[in-house]
């Protein structure tokens, strides 16, 4: 085994971190522009949570030894988990492939999603014994901040600031997406059919965003009561109907401003707001930003 990692590059002084904090997080980018196979090892010497995006054609990434590899292919992510503090990181990219890693310190990531003790977002699984790997697809909220993190945006004397903003940035929208799914199996919605009604008026909400039924039909629609749609749509999605509705519209914005297919005027059309002035309204209201600034950042 020690002749198969003679080949790997050592990483851990080396320029390719963005940055590097023990006790809070780091974070590295690793690209290959040559026409061979490029190999690097990082050793771990603490528990982190760590979130692995490919960037450009494919990647992989092992744990201590090559056989226990996971690949990534451009446009996805992973986050893994394991109860081990001792680890080699044996990262393979090929030619012309792009990966940026974040690995986020245990104790810092439990910090982070509780307030006054109160935890806000409650990773079951972190608790086993066993080792986590959760694939899954990158959004383009998160290419837009990946793409920040990997671009000079600020002098050198500021850039430790912006980088740690734009990490936690990109784990409030990261780790709702997960949150999101734990919170849709709601303990205090003992009821599986009512939790699955509450489910379907989200999904009618969403497709009917242009034209929104009144609460009294969407209670009808689903068939619960009004009290009871309420309530529940508010313990598993976190608020109220119409509100959970403003912020989708939102973030769908967002999305397609990113995008740039689409002017400030045929977004406003789309999201179903009758004059683009009554959307620009909203949008600063949401994000403290107009629309047309958000696109030029």
């Amino acid at each position: 085994m020690k002749s198969d990692l003679e080949n790997y590059k050592n990483i851990d002084k080396s320029t390719q971190f963005i940055f590097n904090e023990t006790e809070t997080f780091k974070v590295f980018n690793l690209s290959n522009l040559s026409d061979n196979l490029e190999s690097y090892k990082y050793s771990l010497n603490n528990n982190y949570i760590q979130l692995y995006f490919c960037l450009n054609n494919n990647c992989k990434v092992a744990f201590n030894f090559e056989h226990c590899a996971m690949p990534l292919s451009d446009g996805n992510s992973c986050m893994v988990y394991f109860k081990d503090e001792k680890m080699d990181l044996l990262i393979n990219l090929p030619p012309n492939s792009e990966l940026l890693a974040i690995l986020i310190s245990i104790e810092h990531f439990h910090s982070l999603f509780s307030i006054n003790g109160n935890v806000l977002f409650n990773y079951n699984s972190l608790k086993g014994e066993n080792p986590i790997i959760e694939p899954k697809e990158t959004n383009s909220s998160i290419k837009l901040i990946l793409n920040q993190l990997r671009t000079k945006q600020t002098n050198d004397l500021l850039r430790p600031i912006y980088i740690k903003g734009k990490v936690y940035e990109l784990m409030s929208y990261y780790f709702s997406q997960s949150s999101e799914k734990e919170t849709e199996n709601c303990p205090y919605i003992s009821n599986e059919e009512t939790a699955s009604k509450i489910k379907l008026a989200k999904q009618l909400v969403i497709l009917n965003m242009n034209n929104p039924p009144s609460l009294t039909d969407l209670a009808k629609e689903v068939g619960l009561n009004i009290k009871k749609l309420k309530t529940g749509f508010k313990e598993i999605y976190g608020v109220p109907v119409f509100t959970f509705l403003l912020n989708h519209k939102m973030e769908l914005a967002k999305t397609l401003l990113q995008e740039q297919q689409m002017n400030v005027n045929e977004i406003a059309s789309h999201l179903g707001y009758s004059a683009s002035s009554h959307f620009i309204a909203a949008f600063k209201r949401k994000f403290d930003i107009t629309p047309k600034q958000f696109s030029k950042s």
